[in-house]
C-alpha cells in the first residue's frame, strides 16, 4: 500500500486546494513538502484553472506546528550547517512567493499555528483563525530567533505586542490573533466547509474576500467591561511599558518592578529560556521594524538563523523540548549577565555561505 502524500493537491471549479497532511506530527513542515508547494503554486500562478487558493492541514488539531526541526537540530549538532540553510533558504523562498502569489491566497489556520506554519498563513492575502487556533513563534524556547517572516509580522503588531509574543514564545487566541495583525477574519470551525463550498459556486459577492466576510464572526473590539486577565489586550498597558526597554535586563527589571501577577510570570518565563536567543531576538525585532519589505526581513532572518544553528543553544533547545522533552535546558551562557556584549550584533552582522535571494 502506497502512502498518502505529505501534501494533497487538488483543483475544482476554480479552487486549488493545498492541504498539509501529516496529520500525527500536527502537519510538521519537512522539505519535500516546502518543494511541493512551491512547485504546484508556482504552476498555479499561470493556470487559467485556478483562481484562488486554499490552505489548509489535515486532521482537527493543527493547521501546522512549524517546521520539522529535529533533523535541522540533528544537523546543527553535526557541524553540517549548510543543509539547514538549503531548508531555510526553500522555506523563505516559499513564503515570499505566498506574499507576493498574483490570486487570492486564503489560509485556513484552524487548531494550531506555529512558526512555520506561520510562514505559510501569515503572508496569505485572507488569513482565517477559528475557535481551535492557537498561533505562536516559539522559537526562542528551543534557543532560535523567530523567522520565516515572523520578524516582519511581530515588528507590525501594535505596541510592543510583538515583542511580548516573541521574547516568551507566547500563544494567541484567536482574537488575540486578529488584534496583534496575524489574523484577518475568524470563523466558528463547522463554517468552514461552508466557505470551501461558496468559494466553489462563487456565489455573489464574487471576490474571495467578499465571501468570506459573509461568514466571519469577528467580535467587534473588546471594552474594558468585557476584557480578561487572559487577552492581550487586557495586558497591554505593562506590555507596552516593560517591553519598549531597549534591553532584556531591562525588560525584565521593569517586569519585577509592577504590580500585576501576570508581569511577574511573564518574567519568570523569560529566565528560563535562552539568553541568547532572546539578546538576538530583540535586536532582530528592533531592526526589521526599519526595514522596507518582507523579503529583507527574511533576508535578515536568515543571517541571523544561521549564525544561531552554529550556538550550542539551537540543539540543546530542541534536545530539551522535543526529543528527550525534559524541559531542562542547559543553556550556553547560563545566564543574561554572562552573554558576550556583541552578541546580538554578531548574529545581525552574519554572512552566511550561501546568499538567500
Amino acid at each position: 500500500m502506497s502512502e498518502e502524500p505529505q501534501v494533497l493537491v487538488r483543483v475544482a471549479d476554480g479552487v486549488g486546494r493545498l492541504t498539509l497532511n501529516r496529520p500525527r506530527v500536527l502537519n510538521a513542515l519537512n522539505a519535500a513538502m516546502v518543494e511541493t508547494l512551491t512547485t504546484t503554486l508556482t504552476a498555479w500562478a499561470t493556470d487559467s484553472e485556478v483562481s484562488v487558493v486554499v490552505l489548509d492541514g489535515a486532521g482537527e488539531r493543527g493547521f501546522c506546528a512549524g517546521g520539522d526541526i529535529r533533523e535541522l537540530a540533528e544537523h546543527s549538532r553535526a557541524g553540517q550547517h549548510e543543509h539547514a540553510r538549503a531548508f531555510f533558504r526553500a522555506e523563505y523562498a516559499l513564503n515570499a512567493l505566498i506574499a507576493e502569489y498574483p490570486k487570492p491566497v486564503v489560509a485556513l489556520m484552524d487548531g494550531i499555528t506555529m512558526g512555520g506554519g506561520i510562514g505559510l498563513a501569515g503572508h496569505a492575502s485572507i488569513r482565517i483563525v477559528t475557535e481551535r487556533s492557537h498561533l505562536a513563534m516559539p522559537e526562542t524556547r528551543i534557543g532560535f530567533c523567530p523567522d520565516v517572516g515572523g520578524t516582519w509580522l511581530l515588528s507590525r503588531a501594535p505596541g510592543e505586542l510583538g515583542t511580548y509574543l516573541a521574547l516568551n514564545s507566547a500563544s494567541m487566541a484567536a482574537a488575540d490573533a486578529v488584534d496583534s495583525g496575524f489574523a484577518d477574519f475568524y470563523l466558528p470551525s463547522a463554517l468552514l466547509p461552508h466557505l470551501l463550498q461558496a468559494l466553489a459556486e462563487r456565489a455573489d459577492p464574487g471576490s474571495p474576500a467578499e465571501i468570506v466576510m459573509l461568514f466571519d464572526e469577528t467580535p467587534e473590539p473588546l471594552t474594558a467591561d468585557t476584557e480578561t486577565v487572559q487577552s492581550l489586550r487586557a495586558r497591554r498597558e505593562w506590555i507596552d511599558a516593560c517591553y519598549s526597554a531597549d534591553s532584556v535586563p531591562g525588560i525584565l527589571g521593569c517586569l519585577r518592578a509592577r504590580p500585576e501577577a501576570a508581569a511577574h510570570r511573564a518574567a519568570d518565563e523569560l529566565e528560563q529560556l535562552s539568553p541568547t536567543a532572546l539578546s538576538v531576538t530583540l535586536a532582530a525585532l528592533r531592526a526589521a521594524r526599519r526595514l522596507p519589505s518582507l523579503r529583507a526581513a527574511l533576508e535578515q532572518e536568515y543571517r541571523v538563523g544561521a549564525w544561531l544553528l552554529e550556538q550550542p543553544d539551537f540543539a540543546e533547545g530542541v534536545r530539551a523540548q522535543l526529543i528527550d522533552k525534559d524541559r531542562r535546558p542547559r543553556w550556553q551562557p547560563a545566564t543574561l549577565a554572562a552573554l558576550p556584549a556583541d552578541a546580538a550584533a554578531s548574529a545581525l552582522a552574519h554572512r552566511p555561505a550561501e546568499p538567500l535571494w
